[in-house]
């Protein structure tokens, strides 16, 4: 018997339907899949940003790089038994630093400027921690040169027990003139330590990183540290790297004297 127009009626209707569901699912699938895609992506950025702040981090070490990056912090932490900012009592601290047996540089501290950074250094100099550290680090380039001493270890690593903050006193054009004292760092505003590096000509950082505490400036001597020392050239770190790395002329702090 032949099927009556109602039967070819409801078959296309059902015909529809089915090939609307199917459509309907079909969409689904693939929504899923890009959401499914997108999550993904979103996982491999998520790990990948972790692994480069990682890496930043260990390759900065605590105050070993003078030139690393790092954003200012709105709350800078100390960690350890940090000496007093009140030592060194908001004046100008005068002094000596000698270098090996030939270059003796004539220094100020300003504690009003950079009480803190300042309080540091003249606590570790009276109890004669920076006494044969080694200047472990140089940079000869064109725009940044200068000589970073005072680690524990002699290598850039180590410290005395201890990291502060805040940056203090930090040049705005990043621009640390010619004799500059300042502090060395790690990533982090508050990973400041004992390092600290002088400038032997002038030289610029990256002031968007959050820049460095200038702690104090050589008032004569920079022509015995250039002569005797850094025009002898450095060792590069890396072959990617061949303004940086230790001076040829092994340096060590023989004194440093402050009052």
């Amino acid at each position: 018997m032949a099927p009556s127009r109602n039967q070819d009626r409801e078959a296309r209707d059902r015909l529809r339907a089915y090939t609307a569901r199917q459509q309907v699912h079909e969409t689904q699938v693939r929504r899923r899949r890009r959401d499914n895609l997108l999550a993904a992506v979103g996982v491999v950025v998520v790990v990948g940003l972790a692994v480069v702040t990682q890496v930043v981090w260990n390759t900065d070490g605590s105050g070993d790089e003078a030139t690393a990056s790092a954003s200012p912090s709105p709350s800078a932490s100390a960690t350890g038994d940090v000496p007093s900012s009140d030592i060194a009592e908001g004046r100008t601290w005068t002094g000596q630093l000698d270098l090996n047996d030939d270059v003796q540089l004539g220094i100020e501290l300003d504690g009003a400027a950079a009480p803190q950074a300042a309080s540091v250094i003249i606590d570790l100099a009276q109890q004669g921690f920076y006494t044969d550290t080694t200047c472990h680090r140089m940079s000869d380039a064109e725009t940044a040169k200068f000589i970073q001493c005072g680690s524990a270890n002699g290598d850039g690593t180590g410290d005395a027990g201890f990291t502060f903050g805040p940056l203090e006193n930090v040049p705005s054009d990043g621009l640390y003139p010619t004799g500059t004292i300042a502090m060395a760092r790690g990533g982090e505003p508050d990973s400041q330590s004992t390092q600290f590096f002088v400038t032997y000509g002038d030289t610029y950082l990256d002031a968007s990183t959050g820049g460095y505490t200038v702690v104090g400036r050589v008032t004569s001597g920079l022509d015995q540290l250039t002569a005797n020392v850094t025009d002898a050239g450095l060792t590069p770190s890396t072959a990617e790297s061949p303004n940086d790395g230790a001076p040829v002329v092994p340096t060590t702090i023989t004194s440093l004297t402050l009052e």
